[in-house]
Formats: C-alpha cells, structure tokens, sequence
C-alpha cells in the first residue's frame, strides 16, 4: 500500500475530486485503482488561502512501477506500519493486588490494558463517576451550589480533561504506535469516528462522559474494581517499599504495586506524599488568563472567505510569541466556540480554563493566554521545597478569589484597559462566558510583574499573525493557573517506577509526565506495559 501526504483540495471539494488527484499525482488509471482511504484531513490556512491537506493511502495493481516512476518523493512513498499489539486478554494472571490511584485518561487506560491482560486492578478515585459529577459542576456553574472539594472540574470519573474542549492531539514522540490504537478505542467507547480522520481531532464535555463511563464498565466487566468517592489520605510504606493506601474513610488497601495518576491538581496528596519521604522536584509550569474574542472574528482572521463555511466549522488558533525579556507567552487548551469555566477545586480560590462541546457552536473562542514560571521564579524564599509552586499557584488563586466578591465570581478586563493598566468597569462588545459570573476590575493586580509584562508585550506580536487578537473588547478572565502540574515524581526511565520508593508508579500529567488527555492516556498504557512486562 501506498501513502500519499499533504494532497492539497479546494473547501468545496467533493470525494470524486479526492479521487481524481490522487490518480493525477500517481499518473495512473481509474483501472489501476485497488482501493483508496482518507487516513487524515487537515485544514490549511496558510499562505493567505484555505485548503484541506489530506493523507490518502492508495492500494494499486502495480506499486512497484508506480514507485520506481516517482523516484525520491516527499509526497508519496510506501505506507508505514503502526501497528500497536498490547497484551493479549487472559494471558497473564497476577494474585498480588495493583491500585490505581485516579480516574483520568491515564488511570483509566492503565487500568484498561491490566484488566484486558487477566489482572484484575482496583481504581480508586476521590470523585464521583460521571454523571453525578457533571451534575454537581453544572450545579455550581449556574445554580448556586456550593463548590465540592471532591467533585468539580478537576475531580472525578475522567479527569481534568472531562470539562475541556476534548482535544486528542498531542506533540509527544509515539514510535509504539499508541496514539492511533487510542483513538480507535475511543470510537469504539463512543467518541466520534471522525477523530480517526481528522488532524486535530477533539471529542468535546458533551460526549466524553459517556465515554469513560464506557471504559469503566469494560474493566468492571473483566473483573477489575473501580470505588469511587475514595480519596486516598495516606499510604503504607513498609521497609522502604509502597506497600498500599490508606482511604478517608480509615480503610487499607495492601497492594504489591501503586500506581498514581492523580492529576495535577491534586495538592493534598503531593503534600501526603512529600511527609512520607517520596522525593518530588519542583519544575516549570505557566500562569496567566482566560482570553476571549468573537469567534466570528478568529474565523475572519483564520479562515477569510471561509470564514463560517460548515466544512471547516469554528476556527482554533495557536501561537507562541518570545519577547525582549526571555520570557514567552503562548495560547494553551484554546477552545473554539466555547466557554471559560470555573475550575476551582479548592475552597476559596478562583481558577479558570476553557471548555467547549462536540459542536463548538458558542459565541466566543477563549484560550488560556499563558507566561512560562520557573522555580526560581517562586521559589527564592522557600529554598528547595518542591511544594513551592503549589503555594504560589494558590497565592494567586485566592487573591482572585477576593477580587471577585468571595463567591467564585473571577475578577475580569478588557484588554485595552490591561494594556493600560486601568480598571475596567464593564464589557464591551464582547460579554465573557464564565459562569458564576464576572467582577470587572484590574486582573493585572493580581498576577507577577513579569507575567504581566509579557503578556502585554506579546499582544502586538501576536496580532501580526492573528489580525484581531488586539481587540480591545476582548476580555480577560484571571487566574489560569493549572497549565500543568508545578512538581514532578523522579521515576526510573525504564521500569518507570519511583526511585525513591519501590512499588510506587507515578503516572501522568500529576507526576509531571504528561499534559493533555492523550499523552496521558499514553503515559497510563506506558505504566501498564512496564508492569506487565515485569510480571
């Protein structure tokens, strides 16, 4: 089989016209045609035109002539094998027990690739499972309810990535060929197929509950064991070794192996594990805002005549802008056509992300706008205290917390008035989506001088290539301050357990070795793998 990339089609291109170029660039016949598959669709929005660029793979009668014809071609050339072969159900069986600490894409996947293998792993997750969870965020979105410190935007069944846009594209290596098998596993648990087409694919809040909810079910189904409202308060660590946990409720859990994929928002058990002796290290992360704009004005911007055409649906953007000072500012979990979101998950703190549904069909497209932080950053008077960046992210994100009234309402800006370092006293053309609403006021008070600079720097730069950025009714929504998690667990680079506590796996994205919900994903099916093969 052949593959053909970066075949470029007109937006209002049909599948016949898919068909006619590829036998234009093979030069072959309709008769020499086996069999022809759209592998991924991208949209191209460079060079001032809009073009779909697709990846075809192409079965002939005759490969061999075609391929000696073409000779050296970026274009075409023979299709790569990415096969991803995990362990086959039933062929192992383990008696010593695994818990998996965490319900998120990495846990969950981890658990998925034990249970299929014959083991029968406990999850334990301090949240609850899906439904009731949503209920719960929703609840203290729009109806008044108080916030619950075990089930919000950042725990329960799913994860962080369960209240996102849903995004299933990653920048991470993947020689093992594990990207492609999870997206057809997440078809296959209800996610849309054509995340298998599409280059940046995304499911969206909407669809994914009911997808975790149908991986869960599956490990319950082959034996595996999935609590929730189990937060885990201590673990058992015996001679040296993780031996189990401790639950809220008093109860201990022996387990030969551990595994935490708790996320990177959970900051009482980082503090839990850091009294227990477990070495952590602190490591950069980034901070800044929410930005929202007329995703009207991001389609213009992105898409031209295009602009609103269905085919292409609400335009993403993404850049990263270096400024004077060393420092960048760039776009993260931009979300078109969606909402920012209160994502606080402890009590007297303002935090906000993005979210957006399968359809993306709301009025503004927000992103994070973010400024890198380094420990040496936030950490000159705490000397090497891993938990430094904890206690910074905290710091600001109850100084928003009390600029926005003390009832998770967050402190809001136009942009012009950042830039000029006033106030703002209401919205302009553009009304911000967070819910349970908006204090107007000066979000530059509230982050570190050299975030503010940064960002104030970047703007002009970042309006060069995404004409419009500059708006001065976009609004700003503070603080962003969950990016990634501010600390990592050392593990060994191959066995992948901690170095300084054997029968501990410290997994994704809390342990610092992942951000987003496929390299999560990834880095749980990594743990599982390198505990089977350990047997």
């Amino acid at each position: 089989m052949l593959q053909i990339r970066q075949l470029l089609l007109p937006v209002d291109s049909s599948d016949e016209d898919l068909r006619r170029e590829v036998l234009r660039v093979l030069r072959v016949r309709e008769a020499d045609l086996v069999d022809l598959t759209l592998e991924q669709k991208a949209i191209d929005a460079r060079r001032g035109h809009v073009a779909f660029s697709c990846t075809v793979a192409v079965r002939l009668k005759d490969e061999a002539t075609v391929l000696k014809r073409m000779g050296k071609s970026d274009k075409v050339r023979v299709s790569p094998e990415e096969s991803y072969e995990p362990v086959a159900a039933g062929s192992v069986a383990r008696s010593g027990r695994v818990v998996i600490v965490g319900s998120g894409p990495c846990g969950l996947f981890c658990g998925l690739l034990l249970a299929r293998a014959g083991w029968k792993p406990v999850l334990l997750e301090r949240g609850k499972a899906a439904g009731d969870r949503a209920r719960d965020v929703t609840g203290f979105w729009r109806r008044g309810w108080g916030l619950n410190p075990e089930s919000n935007v950042q725990f329960g069944e799913g994860g962080a990535g369960t209240f996102s846009d849903g995004k299933l594209y990653t920048q991470i290596r993947d020689r093992e060929h594990r990207i492609p098998w999870l997206l057809r596993e997440l078809v296959a648990a209800g996610a849309p197929e054509d995340i298998l087409i599409k280059a940046r694919p995304h499911i969206g809040t909407d669809r994914l509950i009911k997808v975790v909810r149908h991986i869960r079910e599956e490990i319950l189904a082959l034996g595996g064991e999935v609590r929730f409202e189990s937060r885990v308060a201590d673990v058992v660590i015996d001679g040296g070794r993780m031996r189990g946990v401790v639950l809220a409720s008093g109860e201990t859990l022996e387990a030969e192996r551990t595994v935490f994929a708790v996320g990177h928002s959970a900051r009482d058990t980082f503090e839990m594990l850091h009294q227990r002796g477990v070495q952590l290290e602190a490591k950069p992360f980034s901070v800044g805002v929410r930005i929202e704009h007329p995703q009207s004005l991001i389609d213009k911007a992105r898409y031209g005549k295009w602009a609103g055409n269905p085919r292409l649906g609400a335009a993403p953007y993404k850049f990263v802008a270096h400024c004077g000072s060393g420092r960048v500012a760039y776009s993260f979990c931009m979300c078109p056509g969606g909402l920012v979101v209160a994502a606080a998950s402890e009590e007297g703190g303002v935090v906000t992300n993005g979210m957006s549904s399968y359809a993306r069909a709301e009025a503004n497209a927000n992103s994070g706008f973010m400024v890198d932080v380094r420990p040496e950053d936030y950490r000159s008077r705490e000397g090497d205290d891993p938990l430094a960046g904890v206690r910074f992210q905290r710091q600001l994100e109850r100084a928003a917390y009390v600029a926005g009234g003390g009832d998770y309402r967050a402190p809001a800006q136009r942009l012009e008035d950042f830039l000029a370092g006033v106030a703002s006293t209401g919205p302009g053309q553009v009304l911000p989506s967070y819910q349970p609403g908006v204090v107007w006021g000066g979000v530059h008070e509230l982050l570190p001088e050299h975030v503010v600079e940064t960002l104030r720097q970047s703007v002009p730069v970042i309006d060069r290539k995404l004409p419009g950025f500059a708006l001065d009714d976009a609004v700003l929504t503070g603080v962003e301050t969950r990016s990634s998690a501010p600390l990592r667990i050392p593990r060994d680079a191959t066995t992948l357990e901690c170095l300084s506590v054997p029968g501990f796996f410290p997994a994704g994205e809390g342990a610092g070795y992942a951000g987003g919900i496929i390299s999560a994903a990834a880095d749980g099916m990594r743990v599982a793998e390198a505990l089977l093969r350990q047997g």
